[in-house]
């Protein structure tokens, strides 16, 4: 039996709606254990054989929202350097893990080989459960589940990502992209600024994800769909909305996805005042308690709520003007003196040495080279493989030997581009940096590299 405990989505939102409620579901310790090792099972069951969608970027070991994010946006960054304008539709799932099918479920595993007892030990995990909610100390009656798999548990969101493997290809029949984040579903088009086909083009690819939904007992959130048209160039104007039976869309000057605030023309700049806000608002309430907590109290408590936030999905930042992403530097400079209780303009170059932080140009570096070493290592996520390509020598050189990336030929308009930056980035490290050993040998390597770089020089 679960006990779901009810979790506001969002603190500004009302409490008194039962809608804006995530039921969370409180699992035994045994449970859970099971559970992780059927997941680590059926994990390498789905990889060997290649049966997960590729862009589903959801609870896989090596992805997450920042490589899926980065993936999207770098897609249409390249849309606009090459004159093509985009649209960004976000989907949104009402209670999606609530009303998986059993049987749909069922019959997607016995078609990728999960068969006899494997097969039957699901159907013993998905049948016969039952639930009851804790709230304010008191228990509702026990009911019986007949749909669905349970959030907070270890395989739910597994078995949504696998219940949902054919919708990939309803996308990819009209020609659009897509990037899913387990129930979070973007799918973006690039097309010529000439094109007045899109809107039609769009609406009959949502017209068949709905209708695919329906037979899937799911459904689309209506409310929080939403609709982002990336122009080629500012001055160009688009009459893009979706109208159809089921459905009514108009775009957006901006959207928040998976946590980012991604803006009309790319530029940030909504995100970086995003976080800012947030942070400085965290720091203002910290501040207030500061006289009754520790220096190392305070450094956990910066870096759990306000560090972290600055390094969400930084990657998206890459390229931005000085200018763009300063108000995230002061942020972590208020950061590192509240820390050591100094004045607002003590200078910080002492302090982020003490507290071995890197600055945030040296901290976005940091993620992109981290992540081109796993493209070169194999082990990031295919989809960000054309990103960084090795190099290949026409003829047999000693370079080749340590681990170059293939630079492509600048172009106009290409400079903020992941794929043009970080190849260039990364041959300009020693080649002891970029050969280490391990990956964690190539962390610690490339960390002092910075932290001499930019806080001892």
């Amino acid at each position: 039996m679960l006990r779901l405990n009810r979790c506001l989505k969002n603190s500004s939102l009302p409490p008194n709606h039962m809608e804006n409620y995530r039921p969370i579901s409180l699992l035994p310790f045994l449970s859970k254990t099971i559970e992780s090792v059927a997941f680590k099972q059926i994990t390498e069951y789905l990889s060997q054989n290649c049966l997960l969608d590729p862009y589903q970027s959801g609870f896989k070991m090596g992805h997450s929202t920042g490589t899926a994010l980065l993936a999207v946006t770098e897609s249409l960054k390249e849309a606009r350097a090459t004159g093509k304008s985009s649209v960004l539709i976000l989907l949104d799932l009402s209670a999606a893990f609530d009303t998986v099918n059993h049987g749909f479920l069922s019959s997607t595993l016995s078609t990728m080989g999960i068969t006899e007892k494997a097969h039957a030990w699901f159907e013993s995990y998905l049948t016969g459960r039952s639930f009851s909610v804790s709230w304010l100390g008191q228990s509702s009656t026990v009911h019986h589940l007949a749909t669905g798999v349970p959030q907070g548990s270890v395989l739910g969101p597994l078995l949504f990502a696998i219940y949902t493997t054919s919708l990939g290809e309803i996308i990819r029949s009209h020609g659009v992209s897509y990037h899913c984040y387990a129930d979070d579903t973007q799918l973006y088009l690039s097309f010529p600024p000439d094109d007045h086909t899109v809107s039609a083009r769009i609406s009959n690819c949502l017209s068949d994800i709905s209708k695919w939904m329906k037979s899937h007992h799911l459904q689309l959130n209506l409310s929080k769909t939403e609709l982002l048209v990336i122009p080629a160039k500012p001055s160009i104007q688009h009459n893009i909305s979706i109208q159809n039976d089921f459905l009514s869309l108009a775009p957006s000057k901006a959207v928040r996805n998976l946590g980012v605030v991604i803006d009309e023309h790319l530029t940030f700049k909504d995100h970086v005042a995003s976080v800012a806000r947030s942070c400085r608002f965290a720091l203002y309430n910290i501040r207030k308690i500061r006289p009754y907590l520790t220096q190392h109290a305070t450094q956990l408590l910066v870096q759990s709520t306000v560090i972290s936030r600055l390094d969400y999905c930084n990657a998206l930042l890459t390229g931005l003007p000085g200018c763009t992403v300063r108000p995230l530097q002061m942020v972590q400079n208020a950061a590192a003196r509240l820390v050591f209780n100094q004045p607002k303009r003590a200078h910080v170059t002492p302090l982020f040495i003490e507290l071995h932080w890197l600055p945030l140009a040296a901290r976005i570096k940091f993620k992109l080279l981290t992540l081109a070493y796993k493209v070169r290592d194999g082990t990031a996520p295919i989809y960000l493989n054309p990103l960084a390509k090795a190099y290949v020598s026409a003829r047999p050189l000693r370079s080749s030997q340590d681990r170059r990336l293939a630079v492509p030929t600048p172009r106009s308009g290409q400079s903020r581009l992941f794929s043009c930056i970080v190849p260039q980035m990364w041959n300009d490290l020693p080649s002891t940096t970029r050969t280490g050993a391990s990956f964690s040998i190539f962390k610690k390597l490339l960390k002092t590299l910075l932290f001499r770089e930019h806080l001892l020089n």
